[in-house]
């Protein structure tokens, strides 16, 4: 019997940071949230992201929602 797996939303913040060549603490000051926050983030920990920090990601990484987040 296969096992059903529920879809999980990854975080692709690494990816994005390194070709925009930007630290995890210069993107926590811009965004305005911790460097321990942005980690959890960063590593598919979080149970949630507030509307307002991902519009901030987004501007400081001059990205869509999509470009950070994708459901596998």
């Amino acid at each position: 019997m296969s096992e059903i797996h529920e879809p999980q939303v990854i975080c692709h913040l690494d990816r994005i940071m390194q070709e925009r060549d930007i630290t995890g603490a210069a993107l926590a000051r811009e965004v305005g949230i911790t460097p321990v926050n942005l980690s959890v983030l960063k590593n598919n920990r979080a149970k949630a992201v507030r509307f307002s920090t991902l519009a901030a990601l987004c501007a400081a990484l001059d990205c869509q929602p999509g470009d950070i987040f994708g459901v596998e």
